[in-house]
């Protein structure tokens, strides 16, 4: 893994970076010559690969980072500026889901995913695009998911969140156009991440065999979470005068046996 010095200087936020999505993208961005501030709760993966990258020659920052505090929030920030300078790029990669029956879920447990998915990344949002307006340029890149187009049964608070995060990246594409800003979203289909890790073998059966029924596990595949991240360093790097609002990345069926 080799990273080069690029001589635009873009340094990039990215939330959620110590497992999955978050990490396979600050390596990507990284190698392509960005600074990569990574933030998460478990600040010390997130050293791990801010580690790895400047090894290899890149420049990366971790900071702890919990989207549910105001002021974690607005300290990871602060911190990631200082070290790195204006902060061009964010992208947001930060979510957790928890499984179950809607009618079986407790509120708490709803709200808790909503205030991190949702009011967590307007937190966020709100402490760094004020800079890039007044910069007159920045991108954001938030995550989505296909289930916010197709929704998976047993995941309601999860597909709740984001479907609010593409009505809330629209919004701020409206607010922020002529700014410089661009705003874009990318929906991944079934990734191989740490989401879904912790959960117990009784959830596992229940959702797998949900999906299954319903015709949700069509392809059989999981993507690695680089093909996700090269998708996300695209739309961070498109030239000038150009954005790309939404993508969506989905797994490649088997090859059909000749």
């Amino acid at each position: 893994m080799s990273f080069g010095a690029h001589p635009d200087r873009r340094p990039v936020i990215v939330a959620g970076a110590s497992s999955g999505i978050g990490v396979a993208t600050a390596e990507s961005l990284a190698r392509l010559g960005h600074p990569v501030a990574l933030g998460a709760r478990r600040v010390e993966q997130c050293a791990e690969v801010a580690a790895r990258i400047e090894q290899a020659g890149g420049e990366a920052f971790a900071h702890p980072l919990d989207l549910a505090s105001q002021s974690s929030v607005d300290a990871f920030v602060a911190a990631s500026t200082e070290a790195l300078g204006d902060i061009e790029a964010l992208v947001c990669s930060a979510a957790i889901l928890r499984p179950g029956r809607i009618v079986e879920t407790a509120s708490a447990t709803f709200a808790e995913e909503v205030e991190i998915n949702v009011i967590g990344v307007q937190r966020l949002v709100a402490a760094v695009v004020p800079g890039m307006v007044e910069r007159r340029r920045g991108d954001v890149v938030l995550l989505s998911s296909d289930c916010a187009d197709a929704v998976r049964p047993f995941m309601s608070s999860y597909a709740t969140t984001k479907w609010a995060i593409e009505g809330f990246a629209r919004s701020l594409r409206l607010e922020t156009e002529g700014t410089g800003v661009r705003v874009g979203v990318v929906r991944p289909g079934p990734t191989w991440t740490g989401m879904g890790m912790d959960w117990n073998a009784e959830d596992t059966a229940m959702v797998l065999g949900g999906w299954s029924k319903l015709g949700f596990t069509r392809s059989g595949h999981f993507m690695k979470p680089d093909a996700v991240a090269d998708v996300i360093a695209t739309m961070v790097r498109m030239p000038r005068g150009s954005s790309i609002p939404l993508v969506e990345v989905q797994p490649e069926i088997e090859l059909e046996k000749p």
